[in-house]
């Protein structure tokens, strides 16, 4: 379910492919790689040289590098568990010609059907576009002898 969560949490992310992904995965872990070192070295305590400073160490006030230490380790396991779930969704070396023909070749199926309905449709369009043209002729012609005085329907000689 984590790792359905987090392709979910991908997928929300507006992006080109699996790849970019990984790419941005891992350009995060990087990131995260350095703010804690940063954040660590900021709030280090100073380092004792041969027990000089160790007086002074005891009097400082309690220093939350641990809690940073904590915080970025999660940080960086998560989008480590990430990195892995993007890698892991990637097509494997199974993958190969074959599974990718047998793919292509079930898509062209799916594509020669689809054609064959839309050829279907277009048909039955054109039919109908023609029946619509034809009567409107007729009412066109209908109207014309109605204006000039003549019946509005044809006479049995003219059929």
């Amino acid at each position: 379910s984590r790792d359905r969560e987090v392709l979910a949490r991908f997928d929300r992310i507006n992006m080109a492919d699996r790849l970019t992904q990984l790419q941005d995965a891992v350009n995060s872990l990087a990131d995260q790689f350095c703010n804690a070192i940063g954040v660590l070295q900021q709030c280090a305590p100073p380092a004792s040289f041969n027990n000089i400073q160790t007086a002074i160490n005891k009097d400082q006030p309690a220093n939350p590098t641990e809690e940073y230490a904590q915080l970025f380790a999660a940080l960086i396991a998560r989008t480590a568990k990430d990195v892995d779930v993007l890698i892991d969704s990637l097509p494997s070396e199974e993958s190969t010609a074959t599974l990718q023909a047998a793919s292509l070749r079930q898509l062209e199926e799916e594509n020669h059907d689809a054609a064959a309905r839309l050829e279907e449709v277009v048909y039955r369009g054109d039919m109908l576009l023609e029946k619509i043209q034809s009567a409107l002729a007729d009412i066109a012609q209908s109207q014309l002898r109605t204006r000039n005085g003549a019946p509005s329907q044809p006479s049995p000689a003219e059929s």
